[in-house]
């Protein structure tokens, strides 16, 4: 930003000055924040007056706060100092509106600047804040180039509630519920339950799930239990529920993966469908413009072409499913074949099977390094073209470890929320971590439910 003042002695009467900016929901946020004023009509969707219509309204004074903007920038600009500010409110601005802030000198005297300010709805040309300020103009010339500041990112997981808003008005998916006998896998799956996502059957140890249903408070009522013990032999009967059509869905409970998967993987009894098993975590990034997803993390450890054929795909059919254009970014530590690295390859392998249509329903790119897949100007820097290069929302992984590295990184560093999911089976399996947050677990149960639907 190039910042440049005028000196009392330049302004004139007439002058004037104007910006536009685009109340966004985040905004919102921030200034409650810095303000303290946590109004929930300014934070929520709520309805609170009852007229049908949601809130989201902008606060007045965050409205009013965008005048200093011309002022301490444009008009006077840089150097400037506030004596008096008069503000008439006159209707309000809304998350998504655009509006126009304009200053416009009345008269000067003695270093006082007298100045109009208004801030108007630019749809409809509305009065939003109208007044006049009187600021100290300053009196010598500044500029300055390449003006920045630290960016903010709001931790906010604005895509994970788009998709639970989705999936509550669906019909709830049957969901069996292998082993949930403890207080984090039970609760999860109540909760989801509560949110009319899934109807769950209980499958376990009896006692222990009332055990772990008295130690969190909750009320067993008319759900159903199967009493079973072991691990294998729950999942292997989450497994024959879902042949007898009464799941449409299995839930990971407090058991270890791989008990989970062996009988799932059993060619008579399991739930495979002619494709590897993979996983997918759906990754909320606070400050990204859509999930990211991250595959595989959590089951092939080091995947052959034929399985990261099958991780690509399972990944853009979930995509599809959630109403998203997929582009996938193949990852390798360079974003050109080196024949000495596997990864990039492998990478360039799949995005000419996408080409000749071995994988269909979205585009694939590869290989591309971390940064020029999802930042576009490190692609543009190293002159990749293309519609994914700088804006891949899917991200395959050369390995679990790698994958695991890169969801944790986004979840510990970067404040995001992750859903689990394991795909190529008969019908979705939800893989939830004991240190999941109860957002992570809704989440997972939503994906799971959107796409259980879809596909049938």
């Amino acid at each position: 930003m190039r910042l440049v003042n005028r000196t009392f002695d330049e302004l004139q009467p007439g002058d004037s000055a104007e910006l536009r900016r685009l109340i966004t929901a985040d905004d919102l946020f921030v200034f409650a924040a810095a303000s303290g004023n946590y109004n929930p009509m300014h934070l929520t969707d709520t309805d609170l007056d009852a007229d049908g219509q949601t809130e989201r309204v902008a606060p007045g004074m965050f409205v009013a706060s965008l005048i200093s903007a011309v002022l301490g920038t444009q008009l006077p600009g840089p150097g400037t100092t506030y004596r008096r500010q008069v503000l008439d409110f006159h209707d309000r601005a809304l998350a998504g509106q655009e509006v126009l802030i304009r200053a416009s000198v009345l008269s000067k005297s003695a270093g006082l600047v007298h100045l109009r300010t208004e801030v108007r709805r630019l749809s409809d040309d509305a009065p939003l804040v109208t007044g006049e300020a009187e600021v100290l103009a300053p009196t010598s010339k500044f500029s300055a180039e390449d003006v920045e500041l630290p960016g903010l990112i709001v931790q906010r997981h604005r895509h994970f509630e788009a998709i639970l808003a989705r999936a509550r008005p669906l019909p709830a998916i049957t969901t069996a519920v292998v082993c949930p006998d403890d207080a984090n896998s039970l609760g999860g799956a109540l909760m989801a339950m509560r949110e009319s996502i899934i109807i769950p059957i209980l499958v376990g140890h009896a006692a222990a799930i009332h055990a772990a249903a008295a130690e969190i408070g909750a009320d067993l009522s008319g759900i159903e239990i199967i009493d079973i013990q072991g691990d294998q032999p729950a999942a292997a009967r989450a497994c024959a529920l879902v042949h007898e059509g009464r799941a449409q869905a299995v839930m990971k409970g407090h058991l270890h993966t791989d008990d989970l998967l062996k009988p799932m993987v059993e060619r008579d009894t399991g739930l495979r469908i002619g494709r590897r098993f993979t996983h997918v975590f759906v990754m909320d990034v606070p400050g990204q413009p859509e999930p990211i997803f991250v595959t595989d993390a959590a089951i092939n450890i080091a995947p052959d072409l034929p399985t990261k054929q099958d991780i690509v795909q399972n990944a853009i059919d979930l995509a599809l499913s959630l109403g998203m254009d997929p582009r996938v970014g193949v990852l390798s530590a360079v974003e050109t074949v080196n024949p000495a690295i596997q990864s990039s390859i492998d990478a360039a392998l799949l995005s000419k099977m996408a080409d000749r249509g071995q994988i269909t329903g979205g585009q694939v790119e590869g290989p591309l390094a971390m940064d020029n897949a999802i930042d576009m100007a490190a692609a543009r820097t190293k002159g990749l073209k293309g519609n994914v290069a700088g804006r891949a929302n899917i991200l395959v992984v050369p390995g679990i470890d790698a994958g695991n590295m890169l969801a944790k990184q986004l979840a510990f560093v970067s404040h995001a929320e992750g859903a689990g999911l394991v795909l190529g089976a008969k019908v979705p399996v939800i893989l939830n971590s004991r240190s999941d947050s109860p957002m992570s677990r809704l989440a997972s149960c939503a994906v799971a439910a959107i796409h259980s639907l879809n596909r049938r």
